[in-house]
């Protein structure tokens, strides 16, 4: 006798290799496929038993009271700012999601955008291409070894990201709601005195409401006129209005963004400078970090119905 596989909702588009890997094992509906979403959670929300998503897709508490019978939530990224942790924990849903995997590449990325925009080696690349190198010298650059860092947000990336830098012998310094007992750098209470201290200021926090603008015009005055931002985690962090202006007035020296508020629309004013280099949410692109945190979307799910828990249980707030 053929054995029915569990039903899962899937909320958005994922690597097509994960989708035809939960395709093997479950029986799987895209919503995103349906005419009108919402009458067919009306009619059969109660048919699925577990829902995979994504950190840009996420599960709102509407979403989860509709799908009354899931009791897990598999979600394809670290970030939790779209997920509604407090709803699924009132209805005793497990949310898993795919932490420490892409730890590496993404403080990879934060020292991809460091070097970039400190060394002007985009703007660099730009300057030879159109031939300005023929008719004069390129300007000088910053030198990133030796210099302060300062950290917002310890957790794995930002750890993470003080690994790198000690290869560059940068002095570190962090901000963290917390003092974290087990690392070696400074604690600074305050995130505009870390910015004042710092030469680099590299953004490794946790999204969600309370941390909105966290980077605010305040802290970037902060910065001043000789400090670099590089943005890792949410685009939700940074008020971008204020960076665009402290950008444009030369009140940073410049930045690197991996991450934007409202993507994939990017400020066409950040588009026009040089002194900023632009990524698109690519820190953790790449075919390795990818695959394992496939693996780990599907291993969360094979731990809930086996021993009743996901394997990498996103905090409850």
């Amino acid at each position: 006798m053929t054995l029915m596989k569990p039903r899962v909702l899937q909320l958005g588009r994922l690597l097509p290799a994960l989708e035809a890997r939960l395709a093997a094992d479950y029986d799987v509906t895209l919503l995103a496929q349906q005419a009108d979403p919402r009458a067919f959670l009306a009619a059969r929300g109660r048919e699925f038993v577990e829902a995979v998503t994504s950190a840009p897709v996420g599960i709102d508490a509407a979403l989860l009271e509709a799908l009354p019978e899931v009791r897990v939530v598999s979600s394809f990224g670290v970030g939790l700012d779209r997920i509604d942790l407090a709803a699924a924990a009132r209805r005793g849903v497990a949310v898993g999601y795919t932490p420490n995997v892409l730890n590496d590449c993404v403080a990879d990325i934060a020292f991809t955008l460091l070097l970039d925009v400190a060394r002007r080696a985009s703007e660099a690349d730009r300057f030879v291409r159109r031939g300005g190198w023929l008719q004069e010298k390129f300007p000088l650059a910053t030198r990133v070894s030796g210099k302060r860092l300062g950290i917002v947000g310890m957790g794995r990336i930002g750890r993470t990201v003080a690994k790198r830098a000690s290869g560059f012998d940068m002095e570190i310094r962090y901000h963290d709601r917390n003092v974290v007992s087990d690392v070696p750098y400074g604690h600074e209470a305050s995130l505009p005195a870390l910015a004042r201290w710092a030469e680099f200021l590299v953004v490794a926090a946790a999204g969600g409401p309370g941390s909105r603008g966290l980077i605010s015009a305040e802290v970037l005055q902060a910065l001043g006129p000789q400090g670099f931002l590089v943005n890792i985690a949410r685009g939700t962090l940074v008020d971008e209005a204020a960076l665009v202006r402290a950008l444009q007035d030369k009140r940073i020296a410049g930045a690197g963004l991996d991450v934007f508020l409202d993507e994939p629309r990017v400020p066409e004013a950040l588009l026009a400078l040089d002194n900023v280099v632009l990524t698109p949410h690519v820190a953790s692109g790449t075919h390795e970090t990818r695959q394992a945190m496939a693996d780990l979307v599907l291993e969360n799910l094979r731990s809930f119905f086996e021993r009743g828990e996901v394997r990498m249980q996103a905090p409850v707030q």
